[in-house]
């Protein structure tokens, strides 16, 4: 773990600004930053940042924080790997606690990351413009422009092409088989040769964008493997790794839902058609980790899997997965025998058509599977082994009604029994167990308005410490209060903007008599509705002495918020 001083050092190098401005155009607003939003598309910036503090606050998605949250949140990492983007941008060593073994695994780990990047760099240098490969994936309907910005590349035929160029730059055989990229000979030990050969090889990159792992597409018919994933290394991890989700997460934000394929030309010739919100399986289900991941810039999912058997069980197995999430499920109809990359590189505006025509999870699997099984016992059986599931995952439980009337009407059955039939089918005690937040969401500001006229009081006292405006509200607060005991409590950083952007840089300290007053008359309404409720209670219990009691202090409430008023 990295001790705290690696985290100020990195604060103390990189400003905010710096960390912010690669991704947003900031510009000038009194002693803030501002611009549009990257989370949201909007067309007035609601985007600030205080380079004072070091935080930033987006009033269009409710977030806020400092250069690590912020990275984040554009990256899809969590604070280490946030640290680790930072720590390199501002040429820092992170130094982690523990022993030396933990700095021998991270130079092992720098060793792979290298060994990944000159692989990369060697098949893209191999992938010319009039080699079999390359006509492939124009063939396949790549423009040269896509094939550049997605460094596609070749692994050449030979046995050993790969592993002789990088031994002659210094990797040894274990880094080279640790990375994935060799393999050692079965009947041979001893014996090493390259894990891809002829194959138009396809980049895996995790959510910071670093090649993790590759796919490679055989260019001979004569292969067994159409498709050959990276094996699972220290790098590359299946269950957490999407691919395209270094390019699509952006777009996913922005558009609130991500699509979701099964192949790289699928996702690829996606991108390529404008469909930048897309994302890819590698060779595996879809996971918990890969849900979580896709939660963290979207609560909406669209399945475009392929249409065969095999598809539609992937398609039910991951709608149950991403429904347990919390997440909404759509899924697009293809039509029989063709798959996104068929469709989009024939007519993109076809694969629109589709995308606007997607139903939910329920709905799509009620269609297909009344367009399959036209037995009515057999379309019975279907729809309580696949579509039931998925609507006992369903969280909601007005989304859960409205499925069972849809479900019910397909089926000519009744509502009541479609329910009945629901209990059968439990939710598993793992499945139970998952629970997904969005770890970038920011808290809701309290529905009390006396909290957030209380919240804004103390923001003005800490965004403008140590000036007459400052002086006055504290003074004026412990008035009004009765107490000071408040001061120190932490202010969220919304309430901390307003103030800034409410009164300016340089505000006299007057600036704040309407928050004051409006922040007075809020605890008297208070205070005098407790008062009425205690002096009805007295009453109710015909308690003479309680009676008075309240009533004064009722009176005593009362007559300042009139003279309150008439100050306003």
């Amino acid at each position: 773990m990295a001790g705290q001083d690696t985290v100020q050092q990195v604060k103390d190098k990189l400003s905010i600004i710096e960390v912010i401005s690669p991704y947003v155009k900031l510009t000038k607003a009194g002693k803030y930053y501002r611009g549009l939003s990257p989370f949201n598309k909007e067309k007035t910036p609601s985007f600030y940042v205080n380079p004072e503090r070091g935080s930033y606050y987006c009033f269009s998605s409710s977030q806020g924080g400092d250069q690590f949250s912020f990275i984040q949140a554009m990256e899809g990492v969590d604070f280490k790997g946030a640290l680790k983007i930072l720590a390199e941008k501002a040429g820092i060593e992170i130094v982690y606690q523990g022993s030396i073994e933990s700095k021998v695994s991270k130079d092992r780990i720098e060793r792979l990351r290298e060994a990944m990047g000159e692989a990369e760099a060697y098949f893209a240098r191999a992938l010319g413009d009039g080699t079999d490969a390359y006509a492939y994936a124009q063939k396949r309907g790549l423009t040269k422009e896509t094939i550049a910005e997605w460094n596609l590349g070749f692994a050449p035929d030979g046995w050993r092409s790969l592993l002789e160029s990088l031994t002659s730059e210094g990797f040894t055989l274990p880094e080279l088989t640790t990375a994935g990229l060799i393999k050692e000979a079965d009947e041979k030990r001893g014996t090493f040769y390259d894990r891809f050969r002829n194959r138009l090889m396809f980049p895996i990159r995790d959510a910071a964008g670093r090649t993790v792992a590759f796919t490679g597409r055989a260019l001979s018919p004569d292969d067994q493997a159409k498709y050959l994933n990276s094996p699972e290394t220290d790098l590359f991890k299946k269950s957490e790794v999407l691919f395209g989700m270094d390019r699509a997460k952006d777009a996913i934000r922005q558009r609130g839902f991500a699509i979701l394929v099964e192949g790289q030309f699928d996702l690829v010739l996606l991108h390529q058609a404008g469909f930048t919100n897309t994302i890819a399986l590698s060779g595996t289900a879809l996971s918990t980790q890969h849900l979580s991941l896709i939660k963290r810039y979207a609560d909406n999912l669209m399945l475009c899997l392929d249409s065969d058997r095999a598809g539609l069980a992937a398609s039910a197995k991951s709608a149950r997965a991403a429904l347990l999430s919390g997440m909404r499920v759509k899924a697009i109809r293809l039509p029989d025998g063709k798959d996104p990359a068929d469709i989009v590189s024939e007519d993109p505006h076809a694969f629109t058509a589709l995308a606007k025509d997607a139903k939910s999870i329920i709905e799509f699997f009620l269609a297909v599977l009344s367009s399959q099984e036209k037995d009515e016992t057999r379309l019975l059986r279907a729809v309580e082994g696949i579509v039931l599931p998925l609507v006992v995952a369903v969280k909601s439980p007005l989304e859960q009604n409205r499925f069972i009337e849809i479900i019910a009407r397909a089926v000519n059955s009744t509502p009541e029994a479609v329910r009945r039939a629901l209990p059968k089918l439990e939710v598993s005690p793992e499945e139970k167990s998952e629970t997904y937040g969005s770890a970038f969401s920011a808290g809701p500001i309290s529905s009390s308005v006396l909290e957030v006229r209380r919240g804004m009081v103390l923001a003005v006292m800490q965004a403008y410490a140590n000036t007459a405006l400052a002086d006055r509200v504290k003074s004026e607060y412990a008035r009004i209060t009765g107490a000071d005991d408040s001061l120190d409590l932490p202010v969220d950083e919304r309430a901390l903007f307003e103030a800034g952007l409410t009164y300016g840089e340089t505000p006299d300290q007057h600036a704040g008599d309407e928050l004051l007053q409006m922040f007075e008359y809020t605890v008297l309404s208070a205070k005098l509705n407790d008062a009425t409720k205690k002096l009805r209670t007295a009453e109710a219990q015909g308690d003479q002495e309680s009676i008075t009691e309240a009533m004064h202090t009722f009176r005593a409430l009362s007559a300042q918020l009139a003279a309150l008023n008439s100050a306003r």
